[in-house]
């Protein structure tokens, strides 16, 4: 991980309801992996499900890297920002050689989809990355996009809002969810709470500008793409998009927007898996 593509996201489809011997085996592996943390046992909740997945998607991708979980040490800031750092011993064998970068990440849910964002370099640096994900789907579920969009007015700039008016309903959802993502995955991006005023950012996606407290926020780099889902609700498969945004601060004098349009786009630096695919290497990612 080097160079512009410096920065991936790994993104877990629950494309199927768990069981419960799933979600043991799910909530048995957070408690040994993070052996600091108290996990609630809560079986029937699907969020705490969600949650604890979400939580291995570390362990899996360093297992991905060949680095077992008894070799790294997980970090966290004063507010929330997590990095890994490898367990560097003195021995022989690692004499001469150079210390690995850190790798910061940052992990999000929302409905079927779990994400992690990642980087690499510096603790200093590795820890300004977001991930936001918004379900392109209006709440409640008969509501107009309209009505939608007035009932999350209170999160949107007035020019925000100016942007999503007189253009065709599936055009303002998806815009929209963009908008939300964006402002997630910068809020996450600098460890703010979730109580964050949303209209402290405003995104005027068509000039590719962004500003916090009316200031350019400069440096930052924002990956737009989406993620279409086949989910399995018994014996029904439904179909679910999803807005995503990695947030990621760079550097320089410069707001930059990165739109991927198509898969191969996204081959470089997103990697899909389901749940399938997490739980049949389960019993390797505590070892």
């Amino acid at each position: 991980m080097s160079g512009p593509e410096s920065v991936l996201v790994w993104m877990l489809s629950l494309n199927r309801e768990y069981s419960k011997a799933e979600y043991d085996t799910i909530f048995n592996l957070c408690k040994i992996c993070y052996p600091a943390t108290n996990p609630k046992y809560e079986p029937t909740n699907a969020d705490s499900f969600r949650q604890y997945i979400t939580q291995l998607l570390p362990v899996l991708m360093m297992r991905h890297r060949r680095v077992p979980r008894a070799k790294w040490q997980d970090h966290v800031t004063a507010n929330g920002k997590h990095w890994i750092d490898h367990i560097y011993s003195s021995m022989p064998e690692h004499a001469g050689r150079p210390r690995p970068p850190s790798i910061g990440y940052q992990l999000t849910f929302q409905n079927s989809l779990c994400g992690m964002a990642v980087t690499q370099g510096t603790p200093q640096s590795v820890v300004n990355i977001g991930l936001g994900i918004k379900q392109a789907k209006v709440e409640p579920k008969n509501a107009s996009v309209q009505s939608y969009v007035e009932s999350l007015s209170h999160k949107l700039t007035h020019l925000e809002l100016s942007n999503l008016a007189n253009k065709p309903d599936e055009v303002v959802l998806k815009r929209l969810c963009i908008l939300l993502a964006l402002k997630e995955s910068y809020i996450k991006a600098i460890g703010q709470p979730i109580g964050f005023d949303f209209t402290r950012l405003e995104f005027d996606v068509p000039n590719h500008t962004a500003t916090g407290d009316g200031k350019p926020l400069h440096g930052w780099e924002f990956r737009v793409f989406s993620a279409n889902l086949g989910v399995a609700r018994g014996t029904i498969l439904k179909k679910e998009q999803y807005e995503c945004v990695c947030a990621y601060f760079r550097g320089g004098s410069d707001v930059t927007y990165i739109f991927h349009e198509t898969t191969q786009q996204l081959e470089n630096w997103v990697q899909f898996i389901n749940i399938d695919q997490l739980m049949a290497v389960s019993s390797k990612l505590a070892a």
